[in-house]
């Protein structure tokens, strides 16, 4: 099969990192900007993460369709990149902006906005996370695409730990209203650059014509019958409320507990050279090993890491340093791996039923991670509110402390129990995938559709 270049996964990652501006920027800012900056109270900002979800239930799907029928001169999924670059940034930007409106007016305004923000993002992201099939048919050079994918989104997180924050105090000068807004403006044209970068280095080298006799109904009755996609989705959606949860009690869990909120940007940078590298090092790490397998194992030694941090005296700020950035390294090996998942059950559907629907499956997989987004956002502030958190509170009374912890070590691992469970009934092993690939070649070269053009053949 075709190896892919450099360029080939650089290329396509980078329009990740500048996704990852405004996913990084939502599961670690996000929370706390809404309480302590712009002045939501802790359950208002929790319902307005799980209301905004219920708007994405229609539009997620209707992305996926739109996809799956769009066909033109820079081909499938590219085009959305080039038209949804500048909305992208000018929205994220809008969203950290707090503007000097009543109670009331804040709320309808952080409504809005953050809609919008979730708009846009699935106008960018569906496309994005479903072209993986179109650049390359082999699954290895996908999991090293993926792995590169993921080591550049890390660096949209490692903007958002290591530059946001020194942003935000450069810029506000002890404002943090007026700082948060400039740190995200900057942040938001460099995500325009990157999606236009994205769109010119990357290729649709496997073109498939739109299919007759397709109509949602039809499509949407297909995926609720594969049993693997309703595992993926199921999958994806507690492991994303995992990493909300834990990623939006970050902050609070370095200001009150560590009692150490000078230490913020330092954790999460550290944190974010870990993502990094353990994103890097997925394909070399586990390629040589069944996926699944591999990835019920590194679920256990996560959750384990996870607990020994609940279990770490705050006094011992080194050692939960340590742990953390050891706890990112393991975790980020997998996430390539749930990426994978979607590209395999595309190829698994289209063996099946002989329908090729990678807008809608990855359409309902990300809908099932802002499901996820939403579910984690709500529990951290209806729990924070439960326990009558206060952001006038230098010092947190003890429940609130332990809360806290909580929601940063144990919640997650519930999480993690239930995904390990999901993975006992996921069918796609890499002997399997493997050979569904090889069977969709042969049938693709036989009916003499989705090869790549000569010239970019011969250009690999």
């Amino acid at each position: 099969m075709m190896q892919l270049t450099m360029k080939d996964k650089i290329g396509y990652g980078l329009g990740d990192t500048a996704c990852g501006f405004v996913w990084q920027a939502t599961m670690f800012l996000l929370a706390y900007f809404y309480t302590d900056v712009f002045g939501l109270s802790a359950g208002i900002m929790g319902t307005l993460f799980l209301v905004s979800r219920v708007l994405d239930a229609v539009t997620d799907p209707l992305m996926g369709l739109l996809v799956d029928r769009t066909r033109t001169r820079h081909g499938q999924f590219r085009p959305f990149l080039l038209w949804g670059a500048i909305p992208f940034g000018i929205v994220c930007m809008l969203t950290f902006y707090t503007p000097d409106f009543s109670a009331n007016g804040k709320i309808i305004y952080a409504c809005v906005t953050y809609i919008l923000l979730t708009l846009v993002y699935t106008f960018v992201n569906v496309p994005y996370c479903a072209m993986p099939g179109v650049i390359t048919a082999d699954p290895k050079e996908r999991h090293a695409m993926q792995s590169w994918r993921f080591f550049l989104a890390a660096a949209g997180s490692l903007a958002i730990s290591g530059i946001a924050l020194p942003l935000v105090g450069i810029i506000g000068k002890g404002n943090e209203q007026l700082g948060y807004f400039g740190a995200m403006c900057v942040l938001g044209l460099c995500g325009v650059v990157l999606l236009y970068v994205c769109f010119f280095t990357t290729k649709e080298r496997y073109t498939f014509e739109v299919q007759p006799g397709s109509s949602v109904k039809k499509d949407l009755k297909l995926l609720l019958g594969n049993s693997q996609w309703r595992i993926m989705c199921a999958f994806k959606m507690m492991a994303t409320c995992s990493n909300v949860v834990r990623g939006g009690a970050t902050l609070y869990f370095v200001k009150y507990v560590m009692d150490h909120p000078e230490m913020a940007t330092q954790f999460l940078l550290y944190g974010s050279i870990a993502t990094m590298f353990g994103s890097l090092c997925s394909s070399r790490l586990l390629g040589r090993f069944d996926r699944v397998k591999a990835f019920k194992w590194i679920i256990v030694i996560y959750s384990l890491i996870s607990l020994l941090i609940f279990f770490t005296p705050a006094e011992h700020m080194a050692l939960i340093f340590a742990l953390n950035i050891l706890f990112l390294f393991v975790f980020n090996t997998t996430t390539p791996l749930q990426w994978l998942m979607a590209s395999d059950v595309v190829d698994y559907e289209e063996s099946r039923s002989g329908r090729r629907l990678d807008g809608l499956v990855f359409s309902t997989y990300l809908f099932s991670l802002k499901i996820g987004l939403a579910i984690g956002g709500a529990v951290v502030g209806w729990i924070l509110a439960w326990v009558n958190y206060s952001a006038s509170n230098s010092v947190q009374p003890v429940e609130v402390l332990t809360t806290i912890k909580i929601l940063f070590c144990v919640v997650p691992v519930v999480l993690y129990v239930g995904m390990f469970t999901m993975l006992s009934f996921y069918k796609l092993s890499d002997t399997r995938v493997e050979a569904i690939s090889k069977q969709l070649l042969k049938h693709r070269a036989a009916q003499g559709d989705a090869i790549p053009d000569a010239a970019t053949a011969a250009s690999h």
